[in-house]
């Protein structure tokens, strides 16, 4: 796994024997174990990493009024029951929700609107939550609605 993964060695003296993986690929999800030897003493612990996908189709940048689908997909192992996606949540009125069964989101004419946060929430079976965010970026024309722009002679138009 290297170059992406490391230890925090300054951090080992005081005890914290992290480690760290960046970036984490979906292949990365296991059981990890980790062994600490100090004089006579052995110290272990188990950590179980799950990971959480977000895809879209067509890739990141998307063109504006390009059909647009976001899936979300986790390794959990329960049955998924709803997904969520948040667009925008903490920002007051422009904040949406959309929920479904699957873990797919589709936008059939994306708009520079469309743009910024989203959040994908899983629902399990078993009662877990998992989430992530993706920053989604729109390629679209974001200026005034009627296409045509005066200018005084002499000074500039943008």
């Amino acid at each position: 796994m290297k170059p992406r993964v490391s230890l925090q060695d300054s951090a080992l003296r005081n005890g914290n024997f992290s480690l760290r993986i960046d970036p984490i690929r979906s292949e990365d999800v296991g059981l990890y174990e980790a062994w600490v030897k100090y004089n006579t003493e052995v110290h272990s612990c188990h950590v179980e990493l799950g990971v959480i996908t977000v895809t879209l189709s067509p890739p990141n940048p998307v063109i504006e009024t390009e059909l647009l689908l976001m899936s979300c997909n986790s390794s959990h192992q329960a049955s998924l029951v709803e997904t969520c996606w948040f667009h925008k949540e903490h920002l007051g009125p422009t904040s949406r929700t959309f929920c479904s069964l699957s873990g797919a989101l589709s936008i059939l004419h994306p708009a520079m609107s469309d743009a910024g946060s989203w959040r994908c929430q899983l629902r399990y079976s078993d009662k877990e939550i998992i989430s992530a965010t993706y920053n989604l970026q729109i390629l679209g024309f974001d200026g005034p609605t009627n296409p045509v722009v005066y200018a005084a002679a002499g000074s500039a138009a943008d």
